[in-house]
């Protein structure tokens, strides 16, 4: 998939960055800085452009689904475990 997204680089990740066991989710095709990583190991993940940007209003509504998932799913987890 191809976003086309506003951003900021005046700061930005690189390629050779410690990711910490993260991996590249977004990479810039213009100039090859990550715009995009998810932890491995956690339910974390993260975009460094404006997801709501350009240039439409449901562009990026797969990221806030993916975070609301993750919400529930952590959610039921949590009230599993208290249950037991």
């Amino acid at each position: 998939m191809v976003e086309i997204s506003a951003h900021n680089h005046g700061f930005a990740v690189s390629e050779d960055s410690q990711l910490g066991g993260a991996e590249v989710t977004h990479m810039n095709l213009n100039d090859n800085s990550i715009e995009g990583i998810r932890d491995t190991e956690r339910s974390v993940f993260s975009v460094q452009y404006h997801p709501e940007a350009a240039p439409g209003p449901h562009h990026s509504l797969y990221l806030f689904d993916e975070f609301v998932k993750q919400v529930h799913s952590t959610a039921a987890s949590q009230s599993r475990s208290r249950d037991r």
